[in-house]
């Protein structure tokens, strides 16, 4: 029985028993090769031939695990929204800390930043996949930023939608024209000097998301008057007057 293939052959039958026997490795294999596959050439150019290769499984095998070429790409999304998701649930509310760390993250993830070009170039041709998903997923993030500014740590000043727009342009931008970094600032995002840079830049300018003094004040008076407590028991022999409220409101 023959276990040994040459170089660049057929995945040998060990490497098939090995993929049957592990069966979340090689779902993790194949997803790790396709989305590289999928950031280097976009949904349309990706093949399924090369994706297999690089996962050391053949076509057969991908297909038994996802179904088709779609249905590998709507995998690989929700492997990368699972993954933010879970990131941003650990993060602190506050825009000084998360936005730089956003980018840090983009920048160590350019597969993902690329997917999203591919994804741009050929919309609105071709239909967002895994969209409500993904809508879900930012309404998430708008979800966070709205109780962020009913707390008080966020600037109400601001439309959630448009402000979490303007975060991802600034965590995205840099890493998704690479061109543009260059030209403008004379350094490449990859560069660690630019990337220091830029993540101090970020914490400067995310100040501007605070609550202003005015409006904080504003927001804990709101807060403060908010909770009804019940009114004090009457003293025995003297009747409560009939213009006394029932209750009253302290400050917490």
């Amino acid at each position: 029985m023959r276990t040994v293939s040459p170089a660049g052959g057929p995945p040998t039958k060990n490497k098939k028993l090995s993929a049957l026997r592990n069966p979340e490795k090689t779902a993790g294999n194949i997803l790790a090769a396709a989305l590289k596959e999928f950031a280097n050439h976009g949904f349309a150019g990706a093949r399924v031939d090369v994706i297999a290769r690089r996962a050391g499984i053949n076509k057969r095998m991908l297909y038994h695990y996802f179904g088709d070429k779609e249905a590998l790409f709507r995998a690989v999304l929700r492997r990368k929204i699972a993954e933010r998701q879970e990131l941003d649930q650990a993060l602190t509310g506050n825009p000084e800390e998360n936005i730089p760390f956003w980018f840090g993250t983009a920048c160590q993830d350019l597969d993902w930043v690329r997917l999203l070009e591919w994804e741009a170039l050929q919309y609105p041709k071709h239909p967002i996949i895994e969209r409500k998903k993904r809508i879900n997923a930012y309404a998430y993030a708008l979800k966070r930023i709205r109780q962020g500014q009913k707390r008080g740590t966020l600037s109400s000043e601001y439309d959630p939608a448009q402000l979490l727009l303007t975060i991802r342009a600034m965590t995205f931008f840099p890493i998704a024209f690479p061109q543009l970094t260059r030209m403008i600032t004379g350094r490449e995002f990859h560069d660690p000097k630019f990337q220091r840079d830029r993540i101090n830049f970020l914490k400067k300018f995310t100040r501007a998301l605070r609550p202003r003094n005015g409006e904080s004040l504003s927001r804990l008076m709101v807060t403060a008057y908010a909770r009804p407590v019940r009114a004090a028991a009457p003293v025995r022999g003297r009747p409560r007057a009939k213009s006394a409220p029932r209750r009253r409101y302290l400050l917490n």
